[in-house]
């Protein structure tokens, strides 16, 4: 009965662990992608809202510094490069787990959920396709 308990208790504790791991990478995306879209909004700013021979601020840490706005945008436009490639590593982390958390749960793996998006080549060689 006490060996029963145990092997339970280590399954929950398994479960727990597994389920945990999941929701922080989603909340890690979930951060991620708000930091990209703030970018997004700023590279914006810049580029509709400032003469281009202006410096800006721009704020590191708690203090700001002036920058020219070409050297800016170059700055944000690598940051987002760094962000969006962060984030699909992390979704293809986050289909492994879950798929890892299904099996400890003893349910079927998802199906279509490997799955990705069709390149921009081979898009354009469906629409060649189809106007044939």
């Amino acid at each position: 009965m006490e060996a029963d308990s145990q092997r339970v208790l280590e399954y929950l504790t398994e479960v727990e662990e597994a389920a945990e791991d999941v929701l922080t990478t989603k909340q890690q995306i979930v951060e991620l992608d708000s930091k990209r879209n703030k970018n997004r909004e700023a590279l914006n700013a810049l580029k509709h809202d400032m003469p281009d021979t202006e410096k800006v601020k721009v704020c590191f840490g708690n203090m700001f510094i002036k920058f020219p706005k070409s050297k800016t945008s170059e700055m944000i436009q690598k940051d987002q490069e760094q962000l969006d490639k962060e984030i699909n590593d992390l979704r293809k982390e986050l289909k492994a787990k879950v798929n890892r958390l299904n099996e400890i749960e003893g349910k079927p793996e998802l199906r279509g959920y490997n799955l990705s998006p069709l390149s921009t080549d081979e898009v354009k060689a469906i629409h060649n396709l189809l106007k044939r």
